[in-house]
């Protein structure tokens, strides 16, 4: 096994199948495993399991909407402590050294060889994954949706988040503005590039996998205190799969072109 395989194989799950449905769901902050020689960055358990972590709940999530989809899901299990994979390599947040107020002694004064050896053994084998996915769909004449999926916290700096989800959006905020729509009309709470923002050095997966390809796509925020129970978690799963295929179809019947008729392929 290559060095960059065995990286992967660590570092990157993979679950679901390359099926009919055009979603390809990315987590870029799905696990909190920390590698053994970083010696859990000098952070207590319950420091490693609060957000700054990873995102709480949207495990779950993936999981089960990948099942309901029958569509790919690539995680990354490492936890964004050790190296955030929504960050471009060199990113000032990319390693933190203080997130949310908690100092990470096994972040400070690392070296650009340190650096450079998060990135090659975690960063870019996810990254990797993701591009041989989506490479194999375009060979294979399937249309691909990206759907990042994140979680936010209920507070942040002692101030309360009124929404339940977020939709975050770039260039291309079409597919975002269709589904903050449906959830809306589900009578939730929803943000339009809110509790963030997306933009082309804030975020990284979008950018690199869905705005450089052209690929439609919509990057989740959930509210992590509706997710972090099982059944949380299936709720939400269970609106998504019913609500992203509405979407997708709106968008295609909206936009027309080649995209239609990939539409098309898959109802």
């Amino acid at each position: 096994m290559t060095k960059a395989a065995e990286a992967e194989s660590k570092w990157v799950a993979v679950s679901g199948k390359r099926g009919g449905a055009p979603f390809v769901l990315l987590s870029d902050h799905a696990g909190q495993v920390i590698p053994s020689h970083l010696q859990d960055l000098g952070l207590s358990a319950a420091e490693r399991a609060r957000h700054i972590g990873w995102d709480i709940g949207i495990d779950g999530v993936g999981r089960i909407l990948s099942g309901l989809l029958e569509c790919v899901l690539i995680e990354q299990v490492c936890s964004r402590l050790v190296i955030d994979c929504n960050r471009a390599p060199g990113h000032r947040t990319s390693v933190v050294t203080v997130s949310d107020g908690t100092l990470v002694p096994g972040n400070q004064n690392l070296s650009p060889a340190q650096r450079k050896e998060r990135e090659e053994t975690i960063l870019h084998p996810y990254h990797d994954r993701i591009t041989r996915e989506l490479d194999a769909r375009q060979a294979a004449a399937l249309p691909s949706v990206i759907v990042a999926l994140h979680s936010f916290t209920p507070e942040m700096n002692g101030v309360k988040r009124p929404w339940h989800a977020g939709l975050l959006h770039n260039h291309d905020s079409r597919l975002a503005h269709i589904m903050i729509a449906l959830l809306r009309e589900e009578g939730l709470t929803v943000g339009d590039n809110e509790p963030y923002a997306l933009t082309d050095t804030s975020d990284y997966t979008v950018p690199k996998h869905g705005e450089q390809r052209s690929l439609p796509y919509i990057e989740l925020e959930i509210r992590q205190d509706l997710i972090t129970s099982p059944q949380g978690q299936l709720e939400w799963a269970q609106r998504l799969a019913r609500l992203l295929p509405q979407a997708w179809s709106i968008f295609c019947q909206k936009y027309g072109g080649e995209t239609a008729s990939a539409c098309e392929q898959v109802s």
